[in-house]
Formats: C-alpha cells, structure tokens, sequence
C-alpha cells in the first residue's frame, strides 16, 4: 500500500486552502445582481459557478470513496504518472474547456446565496480533513477523468483544488466584463 509522501499531502492541502481562500474573497459582499450575472446567455454567473464547484466537489469525493472501495489497479500507474504535469497544471489557464457532467452542473439548488456559501465551505471542509487523514492507498486507485482518462485518487485531490482556482479565473472574468453591474 502506498500512502501519501508529506509533499503530495501538503502540495493538495495548499491548493485546498488556498482556491477555497480566492473563492471566498471574489464572492464576498457581492449585490444580488453581481451574483447573478451572466457575460452572455450559456455561461455561468458566479452563484451557477459556485454551485457547480460543490457539486463537483461532492461527486469526486464520492468517486474517490468508491474507487478506493473497489480493488486496486497499480498496472495504471506509470499512464497516471505522465497526466501528472495536466493535473498540476489545470488551473493556469481557461484556454482548454471542458463540459461539465450533467451531475454536476448548476441547477439553482441552493438560491439563498449564504446557504450557498455556506455549503461550499462545508464541502470544502470535508475535503481538507480527508486529505489530511487519510491513509488510504490513493496511488493505485483511479476512475476516469471526462478528458485526462484514469487519473489515481490523489490526483483527483489535486484536481479539486485545481478546479476551485481554475473557476476563481472564470469569476475574475465575469467581473471583468464591461457590463458587469456595479
């Protein structure tokens, strides 16, 4: 069994904490209109992309639980190993898009904004103490990302906080929009 090195756990912690940090602040004392708006019709206001981030969060922590029930597969660990470098990587640019699974995309399931909020924080705290206790062999473990293929669980950890900075780039971008309100 291989458990994770202290760099990896701190390196997953890091992100965790640090998109969880950006995110918080890019939605704090924002007006009704702010959260709700939309750069053109199709894309997510702020309040669909902070849904879609717990949403997300939920299933993948699902994913890694069933995946770590199931059997190991260290016949995929050196494919896994050359996706690090993507995984890694995920949140330095909006260049590449990827759709979302229809689990996961927003669906206005909590329109109070504090609840909201509230239930990213509570998602995201789930998360940190999993990361941070876990003994688990997250290495050997995988299920398949909608364009990477097979990453292992502690990837998928990596993705999380990767996927929290990436959409924190996404809200700049909604903000920055000219007609964005003020």
């Amino acid at each position: 069994m291989i458990t994770l090195e202290a760099r990896e756990r701190r390196l997953v912690l890091d992100q965790l904490s640090s998109s969880e940090a950006r995110l918080l602040a890019l939605v704090d004392g924002l007006s009704p209109e702010q959260w709700n708006f939309r750069e053109r019709p199709g894309r997510w206001s702020i309040a669909e992309n902070i849904e879609h981030l717990i949403m997300f969060e939920n299933f993948i922590m699902q994913s890694i639980r069933n995946a770590l029930n199931g059997p190991a597969e260290p016949h995929k660990t050196p494919q896994a190993a050359q996706k690090e470098p993507l995984v890694l990587d995920l949140a330095n640019g909006r260049s590449t898009k990827f759709n979302a699974r229809e689990i996961v995309r927003p669906a206005g399931r909590w329109p109070d904004r504090a609840e909201l909020v509230a239930e990213l924080r509570k998602i995201r705290a789930q998360t940190v103490v999993f990361a941070e206790e876990t003994q688990a062999d997250l290495r050997n473990h995988f299920f398949p990302h909608i364009a990477f293929g097979d990453l292992d669980c502690y990837q998928w950890l990596a993705v999380l906080g990767q996927h929290g900075a990436r959409h924190a780039l996404q809200i700049e971008e909604i903000k920055a929009d000219p007609a964005y309100p003020t």
